[in-house]
């Protein structure tokens, strides 16, 4: 008797994308996705909703080769020890042992998703895009609050201080120093969904903004449910998303001196709107 597949949804996405709520919503639809999942913290209040996991999986992963646990890198992962590819193995194997369907969200995933496709052919994948100006805006407000709340845990003159004159300079600062390195970042994520969803089928993802859920949420859930067979709960997206959360975005260009790398951006943008 041949062993029935567990029905399984990688959402994957760029840091600072929507994949946390995607997450959060597909939980609150039923769908599994971890036992153990990471907290909450300064720019995601209400959880990260990633597996454990597959969090320390890919930090590991990234460590052992050199480059940053954050997954703030330009590369993907290319290749894999047979330690680290039978480790994968063994994680994803267990977990298509508990339940019937189940899923996960970690960004870093889209680091390694030339493995995942080997590895899970039968996946199907939840694609979650935002532009690239909202993104590296939302990276440089998380690293602004994570500054302004070491400044705000200090003494009454060191808040005023912050909040009169150093808190504006150090948020101009980082737009200046860190725009064009996260916009590098966006551009390595972006490319690798790109290459990932032209290597399969049609039928096998979905790709979307979190905003479309807003207003049309039934439509994606409709083709988790009725085509792609995993058994959810409708539960309505706008209970889930709150709009408190998402920052003010300004324009970055103007920040960005490598004009080719803005060009980059854009024509890539371009490219994976036109499977949404």
């Amino acid at each position: 008797m041949t062993e029935k597949l567990a029905n399984i949804l990688v959402i994957v996405g760029m840091h600072r994308s929507g994949t946390s709520v995607v997450s959060q919503w597909l939980g609150k639809c039923s769908l599994n996705i971890g036992d153990n999942l990471l907290g909450s913290g300064i720019g995601n209040e209400e959880g990260h909703f990633e597996d454990v996991d597959f969090y320390r999986y890919h930090e590991d992963v990234l460590a052992d080769n050199h480059l940053s646990k954050s997954g703030y890198v330009n590369q993907p992962v290319s290749s894999l020890s047979y330690y680290q590819e039978e480790k994968l193995k063994s994680i994803t194997n267990f977990k298509s042992k508990i339940p019937e369907q189940w899923g996960w969200k970690e960004p870093r995933t889209c680091l390694f998703l030339t493995h995942y496709r080997k590895l899970i052919p039968e996946a199907y994948y939840l694609v979650v895009l935002r532009d690239y100006n909202a993104v590296v805006n939302s990276l440089i407000v998380r690293d602004f609050k994570q500054l302004e709340n070491k400044y705000l845990a200090r003494g009454w003159f060191s808040r005023l201080y912050w909040r009169w004159f150093r808190g504006a300079q150090r948020e101009r600062k980082l737009y200046k120093d860190l725009s064009s390195f996260y916009l590098n970042i966006w551009v390595t994520y972006s490319s690798e969904l790109l290459k990932h969803i032209q290597s399969i089928s049609r039928d096998k993802f979905i790709a979307l903004n979190y905003n479309l859920l807003i207003s049309n949420d039934k439509e994606a859930f409709s083709i988790l449910k009725d085509k792609w067979n995993f058994s959810l709960q409708y539960v309505d997206f706008k209970k889930v998303f709150k709009e408190k959360f998402i920052s003010e975005v300004i324009d970055v260009d103007r920040f960005i001196k490598d004009k080719s790398l803005l060009k980059t951006a854009y024509e890539l943008e371009c490219k994976l709107k036109e499977y949404v």
